[in-house]
């Protein structure tokens, strides 16, 4: 049974994931679990160096899709 405190950070949490989204920036924890299962050899990048070169991709059209 869930409590009404891990309701709000589950529903807070979707709500950020959404608005990610919605601005083009993809979910950081999503992208490490993906380059984990499918890239072991590459390095991880940090939150920042991640959300700069999502920025880029979206902005320059320089694509954004590895898969």
């Amino acid at each position: 049974m869930t409590t009404a405190r891990e309701h709000l950070q589950s529903t807070w949490r979707w709500a950020v994931q959404t608005a990610r989204l919605c601005c083009g920036v993809p979910d950081y924890d999503v992208y490490v679990a993906h380059l984990k299962e499918h890239h072991p050899e590459k390095v991880i990048p940090s939150y920042g160096e991640f959300f700069r070169e999502r920025q880029e991709a979206r902005y320059k059209g320089t694509g954004g899709r590895c898969c």
